[in-house]
C-alpha cells in the first residue's frame, strides 16, 4: 500500500497534544467556546497558523482564518477547516483534529513547493458545539449569512451572544449577510464519531450527505393519584404511556432503516412529574432527536409521531407533540466527493462513501460553495467522551488526501 511522504504524524500529534493540554483540569478534555481556555486555544492556533506562513485574521463571526495566498487570487479561495471548541468532558479530536489536519495541508503544500492559483484558507469556526448560549454552529452560520438575529439576544452568565462574539474578536453588528463570496470549495475533515470505519478496517470515509435533524417535544398528561389506593385498572399513568411510546419510537426507527438509508430516533431527554415514589406519574415530557438521510423519511416519521397523539388518547391519557427545531439534510457535492475518493484510490487507501449522522459546519458552508467531508475512524466509535481517540496515521492519510484534492480542485476549478 502506498503511503504519504509529506504529511507529518509528528507535527499533527504535537499540535493535538498541545491543544489537549489547554483544558479544564477537572474535566478533561473541556475547552468550550466563549471561555478563557477557548481564547488560549485560539492564541495557540493563531501562532501555529503564523508559523506556517499564513496571514491570520478574525472575521465578523469570530472565525479564525489563515490565508495562503495564491498566484491568481481572483480564481477564488479553497477553504479547509473545522472547530477547536469541545463539548464538556469531550474528546481531543472532535473538530480539533479537523483544524490541525487542515493546517497540515498548508504545510504539506509548502513542503512540496506547490503554488496554487487559488487562495487557500484554513479556518477554525466559532462554537460548532452547543455553546453556553444553547445554540451551535455559530461561526459557520454567521459565515453563511444564516445566523438568526434573535440568537444574538440569547443570554448566559450576564452577557448576550452579541457581546460574546465581540469578546472573541468578532463584530455581531456586521452579521447582515454572507461573510465570504469568494469560496470555490470547502473541505472538512472530522472523526467519524461512530464505529463503521473501524469495524470495516478502513482508513477514510467520504461523506455524501449530512443528515437532517429534527427535535420533537412530546408531552404526555395523565392523572396523578395515590400509588397505593388507586386500582391498577383505573389509572391514567403517564409514565406507563410514555414507556410504551418510547419503545414504539425505537421499533419505528428500526423499521425505517430497512430501506438501507440512514435513520435514527432517540429519546434523550425525559422528565417526570411529580416524580414521587407513592404517586402515580401524572405528566411526562420527553424530547425526540430524529435524524434522516432524506426529507421523505423525516416527513414519514413525523406523520407517524403525530398520529400517536390520537392513538394515545385513551384511558385518560393525552399526548401532544411540538416540533422544537428542524434542519434539512444536506447533500454534499458529488464532484468533490469523487475527487476525494480518487485521491484516496491513487494512494491505495481503504475508504468508503457514507452518511454523517452528526451535524457539522460543512452543512452551512454548503450554502456558500461546493462542500465535502472526510471521516477518519475513532477507536471503538467513541466520541464526546474522554476516551475519544483517533490514530495519527489515519489523520496523516486524511491530510495527504486533502492536499492532493486541493491541488486537483485548483487545477480544474475556475473561480
Amino acid at each position: 500500500m502506498k503511503r504519504n511522504l509529506h504529511a507529518s504524524q509528528d507535527r499533527i500529534t504535537a499540535d493535538l497534544t498541545a491543544l489537549s493540554a489547554i483544558t479544564d483540569t477537572e474535566r478533561p478534555w473541556t475547552r468550550r467556546a466563549f471561555s478563557p481556555l477557548f481564547d488560549e486555544g485560539r492564541r495557540f492556533l493563531w501562532d501555529r497558523f503564523k508559523a506556517a506562513g499564513l496571514d491570520v485574521s478574525l472575521d465578523a463571526g469570530a472565525n479564525l482564518t489563515g490565508i495562503r495566498q495564491g498566484i491568481a487570487p481572483d480564481s477564488g479561495t479553497i477553504m479547509l477547516g473545522s472547530h477547536s471548541d469541545t463539548v464538556p468532558d469531550g474528546g481531543r479530536f472532535d473538530g480539533v483534529a479537523g483544524v490541525v489536519v487542515a493546517l497540515e495541508v498548508a504545510r504539506i503544500l509548502a513542503d512540496r513547493g506547490v503554488m496554487l492559483r487559488h487562495n487557500l484558507a484554513i479556518t477554525d469556526f466559532l462554537a460548532e458545539e452547543v455553546s453556553i448560549f444553547g445554540v451551535s454552529c455559530i461561526g459557520s452560520r454567521a459565515m453563511a449569512g444564516v445566523l438568526p438575529p434573535a440568537w444574538l439576544e440569547r443570554q448566559s452568565a450576564g452577557r448576550d451572544l452579541r457581546r460574546a462574539i465581540g469578546d472573541v474578536g468578532g463584530n455581531a453588528e456586521a452579521l447582515t449577510g454572507p461573510l465570504r463570496l469568494d469560496l470555490s470549495a470547502f473541505l472538512e475533515m472530522h472523526i467519524e464519531q461512530g464505529p463503521v470505519l473501524e469495524r470495516e478496517g478502513l482508513s477514510l470515509g467520504m461523506v455524501t450527505t449530512i443528515v437532517g435533524i429534527t427535535r420533537v417535544e412530546v408531552s404526555i398528561t395523565g392523572r396523578p393519584e395515590h400509588a397505593g389506593t388507586t386500582p391498577m385498572d383505573g389509572r391514567a399513568d403517564a409514565l406507563a404511556a410514555a414507556s410504551e411510546l418510547v419503545l414504539s419510537i425505537r421499533a419505528k426507527a428500526v423499521e425505517m432503516t430497512a430501506a438501507g438509508r440512514h435513520f435514527t430516533a432517540t429519546v434523550g431527554e425525559f422528565e417526570m412529574k411529580p416524580n414521587a415514589a407513592n404517586v402515580v406519574p401524572g405528566h411526562v415530557r420527553m424530547l425526540i432527536d430524529i435524524r434522516a438521510e432524506t426529507e421523505a423519511d423525516m416527513e414519514a416519521f413525523l406523520r407517524w409521531i403525530k398520529d400517536s397523539e390520537q392513538d394515545g388518547h385513551q384511558n385518560g391519557i393525552v399526548i401532544e407533540t411540538r416540533k422544537i427545531s428542524e434542519n434539512d439534510p444536506v447533500r454534499l457535492d458529488d464532484a468533490l466527493v469523487d475527487a476525494l475518493s480518487d485521491a484516496a484510490s491513487a494512494l491505495d487507501i481503504g475508504h468508503r462513501r457514507m452518511v454523517s449522522g452528526a451535524g457539522h459546519d460543512a452543512a452551512f458552508m454548503a450554502r456558500l460553495c461546493p462542500a465535502a467531508m472526510v471521516f477518519v475512524p475513532c477507536v471503538g466509535g467513541r466520541s464526546h467522551c474522554p476516551e475519544e481517540w483517533a490514530d495519527a496515521a489515519d489523520l496523516s492519510l486524511a491530510a495527504e488526501v486533502l492536499a492532493d484534492t486541493v491541488i486537483s480542485i485548483d487545477a480544474n476549478k475556475e473561480g
